[in-house]
């Protein structure tokens, strides 16, 4: 589906402005740093803001042109909405929170029917929770009735607005899977608010970074996260790269899956899934060491033969940045950063071209299966 946006929305000291035209297709993900336009955008788009200028069109359909002096309001636009206080009915338990969507569903007009309420009961898990009271629940159940509801309104594009803020690491890991299994299993895009790396490497296909309400960066998500936009955001600290790999075999006497990866074995904590089953990894830079030859008597498992393809240093600061190709792998597709002192560039002398060992800490992936949940 094709999402045309054109807007200037102005508030005091802030201005939104935004020229774009996205292919949406699973997932795409705004991010940016608070105050950077990501919520106010989501609000133009529902039709809950209203800009000074505007042409939004979603595939055929007409949203708003400020020159024709129209505006959908936001029941007739046909996106769904998951704030991140969910905005559930404390009267009505879980049941009657989603039968109130089904009933108000967007009519299909010859489109796509409404998700059926068994379905989406099924998707996200919420047969345990149906007679409970909303105020009972935990927040990442709060977040997937909420995601449910959304999706019985039979949307044409779902709106998520960090949906996660509230969550802790471990309600977190339990939810991402079943966000990344909406598009598929509905046929329904996504756009992903967030200002967190490790939730976007895990769920978006595609990326755009606001800054100061302005597009400054956009792509796909292993290209788009490896730019310097994308550490403004969450840090220079956490820079790192996206990795495509396959499941390989468990070590259940161990607890870790091993997997492949360019010809070469990575291990990390178990993933409970089958051989040849491919997974997205995303390994932080400064979990990266370089070594000249392969280092034996080390708790560190996963070393990879490398070579040095760049070299990025900051005199400003005590670190540089190393890009690494895989060795055996196409040098444009697979590759590790690394974050060492520059004192420890210079002593292990490493030119681009170089052949070296890349070290990797199990504990640093972060993981998702591409087939979703």
């Amino acid at each position: 589906m094709r999402l045309d946006i054109a807007l200037t929305l102005q508030r005091p000291g802030f201005t939104l402005e935004l020229d774009q035209t996205l292919e949406l297709t699973g997932i795409t993900a705004v991010m940016g740093a608070s105050g950077s336009g990501k919520s106010t955008l989501l609000r133009a788009l529902a039709g809950l803001e209203t800009p000074q200028r505007a042409r939004i069109m979603l595939g055929a359909a007409r949203l708003a042109d400020s020159a024709a002096g129209m505006s959908l309001p936001p029941h007739r636009r046909g996106i769904g909405y998951v704030f991140q206080d969910a905005r559930l009915f404390g009267h009505r338990r879980v049941l009657g929170n989603l039968r109130y969507a089904q009933a108000r569903a967007r009519p299909a007009n010859g489109g796509t029917p409404a998700p059926a309420l068994d379905e989406v009961i099924a998707a996200l898990d919420l047969n345990p929770l149906l007679e409970r009271r909303t105020q009972g629940l935990s927040g990442g159940e709060r977040q997937r009735v909420a995601i449910a509801r959304a999706l019985l309104a039979n949307p044409r594009l779902l709106l998520l607005d960090e949906p996660l803020s509230a969550l802790d690491l471990k309600r977190k890991a339990e939810l991402l899977p079943y966000i990344r299994a909406l598009p598929g299993r509905f046929h329904i895009p996504l756009i992903y608010v967030s200002h967190a790396v490790e939730e976007v490497a895990q769920l978006a296909d595609e990326v755009l970074i606001l800054t100061n309400g302005r597009v400054v960066a956009r792509g796909e998500v292993h290209t788009v996260l490896e730019r310097p936009e994308a550490e403004a955001v969450s840090g220079h600290f956490e820079a790192g790269a996206l990795l495509h790999a396959r499941v390989q075999r468990q070590l259940p006497e161990y607890a870790l899956t091993e997997l492949d990866i360019a010809g070469q074995r990575l291990t990390l904590p178990q993933i409970d899934a089958p051989s040849g089953t491919p997974v997205r990894v995303r390994v932080r830079a400064r979990d990266v060491a370089i070594a000249l030859a392969r280092v034996d008597g080390v708790s560190i498992r996963n070393q990879f033969q490398a070579r040095v393809r760049h070299i990025d240093t900051d005199p400003a600061t005590a670190y540089a940045e190393v890009t690494l190709n895989l060795s055996g792998a196409d040098p444009a597709a697979v590759h590790l950063r690394a974050r060492i002192t520059r004192e420890a560039l210079s002593t292990l002398g490493l030119k681009p071209g170089q052949p070296v060992w890349a070290l990797v800490k199990s504990v640093s992936f972060d993981r998702r299966e591409l087939g979703g949940r």
